[in-house]
């Protein structure tokens, strides 16, 4: 198992030791300068944009966040678990949390304890270790009216594969592996930069992550090419399907008409290994974290509201910086990280959540993340546009590998080295 989580560790460092780049802006690299920033989207606007929910499940807080004033700590929930890879809920009341687990299993955590049957037992039908595995899941905004349950994992031959698993009628408590409806696949060139993210949207649609194919530096360039999926967030319609698709094309995806422009399930691009994306459940705003190449770690959001095809820029730059070329790589049609670090502070960055929760007031509001490799946490407010330095709130010894949810909009983390589910606290400073 200690092999399993190294891989696993290794999964998220080499999405980092030569990581992701993937944000350039209407400004010159070298400074964070704002640019047009992606946006999640809710009901299709006449212009093709995406208009911000029409009702959130939450306000912003009415006080600006101000990270330097905070703290966050971790506590401990559960132990025991197999290199936790993401953290969700079901949305249903039950009060329940979700982790998916890089060998295969997705883990049921109830009033504080981890229940021994897993909710989906997958390990037969994947490749698991390194940047491989069970990588991401999210369940149908609809359920459990809509019992499916969607999942992103690697098959045995290392290729993409997202798939809707439905629950057992017998069993809340467990998904039917029989049910298994197979969604997208996508060809893998090499093992690492997988990405793995599975998120819906307030639209309804549901959003994958998917990183540049690996290797290191985007040798095949698919960053920046509009005929791969790879490098990729995508976004389509599990509702309906379209032609011989087991899916939908929303009709206001920028290549939604599939012609040499590009694939239709493009929804944004330039990016390297974005490994972990969320939504604020308050205003629809899409928080992405892409791991870089070898020098810089950044944040990218996409505003509600704002239309798909922005171009965070990897493999042209990383982070706001030139990467190929190494000079002469402006461009005002690429989108810069709104936060970055360099690789002294870390060296995978794992994109995390906007707290909108309400157990934790002094956390109201702030986007939090952390690295993998240091252990480090910062935080910004999300309510600023353009770059911003993050505030450091937090030196850990913990070895993050995604953060997430609960019902209520309270922030967790999990520990991919020590098997623990975390909450995060906050206290002034």
């Amino acid at each position: 198992m200690r092999l399993l989580v190294l891989g696993a560790c290794l999964l998220l460092c080499a999405a980092a030791c030569g990581q992701p780049a993937g944000t350039p802006s209407r400004s010159a690299p070298g400074s964070l300068a704002p640019g047009p920033s992606p946006s999640r989207t809710a009901p299709v606007g006449p212009s093709g944009s995406a208009p911000a929910p029409a009702s959130a499940s939450a306000s912003p807080s009415s006080a600006p966040f101000d990270p330097s004033r905070i703290a966050v700590g971790f506590q401990p929930v559960v132990d025991g678990l197999d290199a936790p890879l993401a953290i969700v809920n079901a949305g249903d009341g039950s009060g329940r949390l979700f982790v998916a687990e890089q060998t295969g299993q997705i883990r049921i955590v109830r009033d504080g304890r981890l229940v021994d049957q897993p909710f989906l037992d997958i390990a037969g039908r994947i490749t698991s270790g390194g940047e491989r595995g069970l990588l991401g899941v999210a369940f149908h905004p609809n359920y459990p009216d809509d019992p499916r349950v969607f999942v992103d994992y690697t098959d045995t031959n290392g290729d993409t594969q997202v798939s809707a698993f439905r629950v057992d009628p017998a069993s809340p408590d467990r998904l039917d592996p029989a049910t298994e409806q197979r969604i997208l696949f996508a060809k893998q060139p090499y093992a690492n930069h997988n990405g793995g993210a599975v998120v819906f949207g307030p639209d309804g649609f549901l959003y994958i992550s998917l990183g540049d194919g690996g290797s290191g530096g985007d040798p095949h360039g698919n960053g920046q090419s509009l005929k791969v999926l790879l490098g990729k967030i995508l976004r389509i319609d599990v509702d309906r399907t379209t032609g011989d698709r087991a899916y939908g094309i929303p009709p206001n995806n920028p290549f939604a008409a599939g012609n040499d422009d590009g694939l239709a399930e493009i929804w944004l691009t330039g990016l390297r290994n974005p490994w972990r994306i969320s939504f604020d459940r308050a205003n629809g705003d899409l928080w992405i974290g892409d791991v870089g190449q070898g020098a810089w770690e950044e944040i990218d959001v996409q505003r509600a509201g704002s239309p798909g095809g922005t171009n965070f820029g990897w493999n042209r730059l990383e982070g706001a910086h030139c990467y190929q070329p190494a000079k002469g790589c402006e461009d005002p049609g690429l989108t810069l990280p709104v936060a970055e670090y360099g690789h002294d502070q870390g060296c995978t960055v794992i994109g995390g959540n906007v707290d909108r929760g309400p157990s934790q007031p002094l956390l109201a509001g702030g986007y939090v993340f952390g690295d993998y490799c240091s252990g480090r946490v910062w935080a910004i407010d999300p309510a600023i546009d353009g770059p911003r330095q993050p505030t450091v709130v937090a030196d850990t010894g913990h070895s993050f590998s995604a953060f997430g949810e609960d019902e209520a909009g309270d922030l967790y983390a999990v520990d991919i080295s020590e098997g623990t589910l975390l909450r995060l606290t906050a206290t002034r400073r």
